[in-house]
């Protein structure tokens, strides 16, 4: 973003929001998951266990149960909030305030894109296996 306008910066995050929204949904890895993929951040998936970092819920570990990429939240186990009629409602929280403590691998490609991404990273360094 080349702008320093605070209307330009909405505008575009709101246009990226709607080509990748993959990217603007990527969360920090926990120390130990940074050291064996080789990566900073990672997509948030429904799935994966995140830590809560800021906010009202800091310190709470939990499973990811939706993920809403329009508005950039995630749903975590509970994660609730008594309504006025008695009934719980998941709070949604930001996906920049949650940390990736480990992830959901069911899905090939998704293991196959961190482990290559790994591998890549040692083949640069010159490291071996």
């Amino acid at each position: 973003m080349l702008s320093s306008k605070p209307s330009k910066q909405r505008k575009l995050r709101a246009l990226l929001a709607v080509k990748s929204p993959s990217k603007l949904m990527a969360a920090h890895l926990s120390k130990e998951l940074r050291e064996k993929y080789g990566r900073r951040s990672v997509p948030v998936r429904v799935g994966d266990t995140v830590k809560v970092l800021r906010g009202e819920y800091r310190g709470i570990t939990a499973k990811v149960i939706r993920v809403d990429r329009r508005r950039q939240f995630v749903y975590l186990e509970n994660v609730t909030r008594k309504k006025a009629d008695g009934t719980n409602v998941n709070v949604p929280v930001h996906v920049s305030n949650v940390m990736l403590v480990s992830l959901d691998l069911g899905d090939e490609y998704r293991r196959k894109l961190l482990e290559e991404g790994r591998d890549a990273l040692r083949a640069w360094k010159g490291e071996e296996g």
